[in-house]
């Protein structure tokens, strides 16, 4: 008779491995789809050729080249402003003393509730007004300052002991140098974790893009890759997979490279 224990460690195996076929089964049918000729695409043989003219035909499709620049000043931008920002204002709640303090980190943790598709009439407004409509800029200014961010680096660095504060007072330092020589340098674990969601994030942002820009010079990789959905010729399942496996690689690698780090960086970032 199998004891509850080991029931228990079956019954959780079991359901991970479940969870983890159900999302490789669709990356494994792209993969598949992507390096064989559209006969193959949905069938299944050993010996199916294979070929890249699937990645040569969505690349002379569409401008790949100027999206994956676009998503890559995008992603760098907002994740450059978001580091700087969030880092100060998280250094303000976790260790200065003013007015409304809790009052103000109330609101940041309210605007977590709030879902960012709520905002996008209110946010298109304000770039219209702004005269940013179509640029890369309006892609990223909304983003700018992140909530989870200022939580997840406000609660890093309440864990830091105020002792090393007075050390570096003691020696001198300002406040800006105390948290670009201390908490920074702490932080770094919680830094890059955020850092991977939020590139993840915008990397995939769809909607917000698609209704703010209009060009091609201002498209990122999401947007771009939507003009595979339909042709004159009907669906081609094998270029669309091809151009969707161009597109997330970057972040499937990054993963693979950076998952220990990813988890670590969580493990260690103060949230209990």
């Amino acid at each position: 008779m199998i004891g509850e224990t080991t029931f228990d460690r079956i019954l959780i195996r079991g359901g991970g491995a479940l969870l983890a076929l159900i999302w490789i089964a669709p990356l494994a049918y792209a993969v598949w789809a992507a390096f064989h000729p559209p006969a193959f695409e949905a069938r299944f043989e050993l010996m199916a050729p294979l070929t890249l003219d699937n990645f040569a035909s969505a690349w002379s499709q569409a401008p790949f080249a100027r999206y994956f620049l676009n998503t890559i000043v995008l992603v760098t931008m907002i994740l450059s402003a978001q580091l700087v920002l969030c880092t100060l204002a998280a250094f303000a709640f976790a260790r200065l003393e003013f007015p409304g303090k809790t009052f103000l980190f109330t609101l940041i943790l309210m605007q977590l509730l709030v879902m960012p598709d709520i905002l996008l009439v209110e946010n298109y407004k304000t770039m219209r007004a702004l005269g940013l409509v179509d640029t890369i800029i309006a892609i990223g200014l909304p983003y700018f300052a992140s909530g989870f961010a200022i939580f997840l680096l406000r609660q890093t660095f309440m864990t830091i002991p105020k002792e090393l504060d007075e050390a570096a007072r003691v020696e001198g330092c300002s406040l800006l140098g105390l948290l670009w020589r201390v908490y920074v340098p702490l932080g770094k674990p919680a830094m890059l974790a955020f850092g991977l969601v939020s590139v993840s994030h915008h990397w995939n942002n769809f909607l917000w893009p698609l209704i703010i820009t209009n060009s091609v010079e201002t498209r990122p990789l999401t947007v771009g890759l939507s003009i595979f959905a339909t042709t004159d010729s009907g669906t081609e399942w094998a270029v669309i997979n091809a151009a969707t496996l161009m597109t997330s690689a970057p972040l499937l690698l990054g993963f693979l490279l950076f998952q220990r780090q990813f988890v670590q960086s969580f493990m260690r970032a103060g949230i209990k």
